[in-house]
């Protein structure tokens, strides 16, 4: 926490960090070079490259949030982790090199659908085969919301831009599958949160 001192936190990545390496550590074991879509103010890559030292973590934002996370990042001075880039999942194709492993979290629920499905043919390209894409946040199924919370957060998601709103697993899914990627896990988390794991095969 201290390197954040002098910048903005977010308190949800504060919490969630822990719950999620204890995650990725094992889903990303066999990877090498990790997309990180959507770093914000960088905490997780801080928190994650420091304690996967052989994972080389690509960070990655939009124009608007690139100089603080920048900042962040040169401060604490992790070797692995690569030069921020800007990425708007909506510009194709990405200017990235490809990666085994790509990483996203609290994302797509504040996407329009069109760029979610520009999120799924992004990451369609830039995967290798075998790949894994890990993706952090609050997910309906069939419909369904996991709880009032989330059911709140989206009526609240929706009143402040009605083309962003929680997405349904099984519309993320067949998107995914359309990019040749299996379901291989979905993982409970902390806050009525999910961590869905999507698989590319050799």
């Amino acid at each position: 926490m201290a390197i954040f001192s002098q910048f903005s936190v977010s308190e949800a990545a504060e919490r969630n960090k822990g719950p999620i390496l204890e995650i990725i550590s094992r889903e990303l074991a066999n990877t090498r070079r990790v997309l990180e879509i959507g770093s914000g103010t960088g905490q997780h890559a801080l928190h994650f490259a420091a304690r996967l030292p052989q994972l080389a973590w690509q960070p990655s934002d939009i124009g608007e949030y690139l100089p603080t996370l920048r900042e962040h990042l040169r401060i604490a001075g992790l070797v692995n982790i690569q030069p921020v880039i800007e990425l708007d999942v909506r510009r194709h194709p990405w200017q990235v090199e490809p990666v085994d492993g790509i990483f996203s979290a609290n994302t797509l629920h504040i996407m329009s659908w069109s760029s979610v499905q520009d999120f799924f043919r992004g990451v369609g390209r830039v995967l290798l085969a075998p790949g894994v894409l890990c993706v952090y946040g609050p997910f309906r199924y069939r419909g369904q919301y996991t709880s009032a919370s989330n059911a709140a957060f989206d009526e609240y998601l929706h009143k402040r831009d009605p083309e962003s709103g929680i997405r349904d697993f099984e519309a993320l899914d067949e998107l995914a599958g359309q990019q040749g990627l299996e379901l291989k896990a979905d993982h409970a988390m902390p806050a009525n949160n999910q961590l869905l794991v999507w698989t590319r095969q050799a």
